[in-house]
């Protein structure tokens, strides 16, 4: 009988040593989990960063294009004439639906929302615009997958590219020319 509740009494012992093991591993899986779920946090908050960098630089893109205008309406070194008021002309627009497009990556994983808008150079250029629309929306949409992440995420880059996208649009048309192209809207992700 002594033999008996001795074996019973190892066979509790090691229930509760399996159970310990048990309890052991599902805390380091736990810990794993966690660990693993703040890198992917930290990572997803780098991507934030380099948003919130693309929306400084699309501030500094309508801030340094405002100035340029300025300078081409020939307001003079201060960029405000007598009153005080700085005054700007923008010609008529022309808003083109969103694009949403992959960027040229060796990943693929980058890809870039905009919306945009063209200065029209006057109201006769609109009804060839709204023709011509599915043309154009075809050009912007192979310019901008055609750039990598590198050459949109400057300044100077979304500069370049609103020239390009300018002068293409421009080769196509008969009644008028685009003054300028606007981005309302630019996310890079």
């Amino acid at each position: 009988m002594a033999e008996k509740e001795k074996d019973e009494h190892e066979t509790e012992e090691g229930k509760k040593k399996s159970g310990n093991m048990l309890l052991i591993i599902i805390i380091g899986v736990l810990a794993l989990i966690l660990i693993i779920g703040g890198i992917v946090a930290f990572l997803m908050m780098g991507n934030h960063d380099a948003e919130a960098e693309a929306g400084h630089a699309k501030t500094e893109v309508a801030a340094d294009s405002h100035s340029a205008e300025a300078e081409h309406s020939g307001e003079g070194s201060g960029g405000t004439p007598m009153g005080g008021e700085v005054m700007t002309e923008v010609g008529l627009m022309f808003p083109l639906d969103g694009f949403t497009v992959n960027l040229l990556s060796e990943s693929g994983r980058r890809y870039l929302k905009c919306e945009i808008n063209l200065e029209m150079g006057g109201e006769e250029l609109s009804p060839e615009l709204e023709e011509k629309k599915p043309i154009f929306r075809d050009i912007i949409i192979r310019i901008l997958s055609s750039k990598s992440l590198e050459e949109i995420s400057t300044v100077k880059g979304k500069e370049k590219l609103k020239e390009q996208i300018v002068n293409e649009l421009n080769l196509r048309l008969k009644d008028g020319k685009v003054k300028n192209i606007y981005f309302t809207d630019f996310v890079v992700q």
